[in-house]
């Protein structure tokens, strides 16, 4: 009957073979707009039923190079079950070809291979669809479900392929925004190692200008735009860049300047403090300096925290530089003074000094300098140096024998000198001894020893705080020391005893008066006018020195007592 209703043209029945194929024919375009391999094979297996009397069981699908169990709905056989795990090993074993697979309570399984990438099955498969009925069906029926089987690998396929493309695509757009980011990233370190290099060159050629605290200063300044300080370790300015700067600048504060370094030993990094953005030049551990940007916003980022800390670098090694070249200096001048003054020839003396930037050429003064209570340290010997290099002296300082020694050019003013060592120093409490004139490096040690003895006699008097020259020693120049000066104080007190006594109880001046009387050559207006008082009044004191003292004025032994009394009292102290 149905041959003569296809002959006619009548419908055929929906179970004919035609019908199955009209669906399995509308099923490819499904099957074709399916998203992923998962629904293809989902689609597929609803579509069993619909072409017969057959239910799908599972669908296997390749991962990892191995087939793995996808299941179709709740009633496909399940991954954790037994018999799930014995049909996964009857498909493996399969080879990539279709196959009878054995499920139980099923009269009939069939696990159909659908065709890999090359269209047709094999040893690669593309995966499996897996069908049972309750009675093995015709091959008519076998065949339908094979062409199922063909259009669902295509499809499967058609969907890997579609998804590689995707993930292809995906994985190339990746690509080429990771390019974007890695040129853009390599654009930033380009710019970064630029900017570094830029810094770098920039300082190097600032601390080779000879100013190196300016030049990194005004270099700091150009780099970031901030204006710029240069402050030494106790916060005193040492350079600006820039505007803002007070006039005058304030006075450091010694608990910021402590605080600053605390907060720069915990942080490395520059730190803000107030409106200020610091960072510390350390050489060894040793604090140097540091540099700032004025920052009163805060908006110095990174750059100028690099900037910071390369200027810091480069203003530590230039100044640990300068300091050891300095430390050089001073040892060189320091050996050189310990050997003029023990002796050395004038050849190696004048190269010598003259190395160290000082000319032996012309008239020196030894000069030493001892203070009570101070150790005769380097910071010691640094303040006499500094205070007279104040005082506009050309000098080589160095330690011996517990004093600072100087050898001066030309002749030092010694109560100017003794006054800047005091004020360097903060006490008066110390005494200066100057040697006389010596015109060749050979003279030098007896200089020395002029000066020794000047210094001694001055500690030795009754105003021991001051400047002595051993040209003014008198008779102190051929008295030597120890008991000698009591006998010589002796002296002085039988000679000027009672003036002396006098004078202290009265406040008197006969004293000075007998004294500048001999120094004026016994010339009455000359001592009057020395005085500052009139010539009756000298003749007054004379007469009243005569009466207390006891002595003869006309006398030339007497005289010539008094007057080496008075020269000594004068030495002593006597006269301010």
């Amino acid at each position: 009957m149905s041959t003569a209703a296809g002959r006619t043209g009548a419908p055929e029945p929906p179970g004919s073979r035609s019908s199955r194929l009209h669906r399995l024919m509308a099923l490819s375009g499904a099957l074709s707009d399916g998203h992923d391999e998962h629904e293809v094979l989902r689609l597929a297996a609803s579509c069993v039923a619909r072409l017969g009397p057959w239910r799908a069981e599972a669908g296997y699908l390749p991962a990892d190079g191995r087939l793995v169990r996808c299941p179709l709905d709740s009633s496909s056989t399940g991954d954790s079950s037994s018999t799930g795990r014995a049909l996964d090993s009857q498909v493996s074993g399969l080879g990539g070809r279709d196959g009878a697979v054995t499920l139980p309570g099923r009269e009939w399984s069939w696990a159909l291979a659908l065709p890999g990438p090359g269209g047709r099955a094999g040893s690669t498969p593309g995966g499996y669809l897996v069908v049972s009925a309750g009675r093995r069906p015709g091959d008519d029926d076998i065949a339908l479900l094979g062409l199922l089987a063909r259009q669902t690998g295509a499809a499967v396929a058609g969907a890997a392929a579609r998804r590689r493309e995707r993930e292809y695509a995906a994985e190339l757009s990746r690509a080429r925004q990771d390019g974007i980011a890695a040129r853009a990233r390599l654009a930033a370190v380009e710019s970064e190692l630029t900017y570094r290099r830029s810094v770098h060159d920039a300082l190097s050629g600032a601390t080779a200008t000879g100013d190196t605290e300016a030049g990194i200063a005004w270099t700091v300044h150009r780099l970031t735009g901030f204006s710029a300080v240069v402050e030494d370790q106790f916060g005193n300015l040492r350079a600006w860049a820039g505007p803002g700067c007070s006039d005058p600048y304030p006075k450091p504060d010694p608990g910021r300047q402590e605080q600053l370094i605390l907060d720069a030993i915990r942080d490395p990094r520059p730190v803000h403090v107030g409106h200020r953005l610091t960072a510390v030049a350390r050489h060894r551990g040793e604090i140097l300096g540091t540099v700032s940007l004025i920052d009163p916003e805060g908006a110095a980022g990174e750059r100028e925290e690099f900037t910071l800390d390369h200027a810091c670098d480069a203003l530590a090694l230039e100044m640990a530089h300068l300091r050891s070249l300095a430390e050089m200096e001073l040892r060189l001048r320091r050996e050189l003074v310990d050997d003029l003054i023990t002796g050395t020839d004038d050849e190696s003396a004048f190269a010598r000094s003259a190395a160290v930037g000082h000319d032996l050429h012309g008239p020196q003064h030894l000069v030493a300098v001892g203070w009570t209570g101070l150790t005769a340290d380097d910071a010691f010997v640094q303040a006499v140096a500094g205070a007279a290099a104040g005082l506009g002296l050309r000098s080589l300082v160095a330690r011996r024998s517990g004093r600072a020694v100087l050898v001066v050019q030309g002749r030092p003013k010694g109560e100017e000198l003794y006054l800047a060592v005091s004020r360097e120093l903060g006490s008066r409490a110390g005494a200066i001894g100057l040697g006389s004139r010596c015109d060749s490096p050979a003279e030098i040690p007896r200089s020395y020893q002029e000066a020794l003895r000047a210094l001694e006699v001055r500690q030795r008097s009754r105003a021991p705080h001051g400047a002595t020259s051993f040209d003014d020693l008198g008779l102190y120049r051929i008295i030597g020391t120890g008991d000698d000066y009591r006998e010589i104080e002796g002296y002085v007190r039988e000679w000027l005893g009672p003036l002396l006594d006098y004078d202290a109880a009265h406040r008197g001046e006969l004293v000075r008066t007998l004294s500048q009387y001999f120094e004026a050559g016994g010339n009455y207006d000359g001592a009057a006018s020395a005085l500052g008082i009139h010539r009756s009044t000298l003749r007054y004191r004379l007469q009243r020195l005569r009466e207390i003292g006891g002595h003869d004025l006309g006398d030339v032994e007497t005289r010539l007592n008094l007057h080496v009394a008075t020269r000594v009292w004068k030495v002593l102290g006597g006269e301010a």
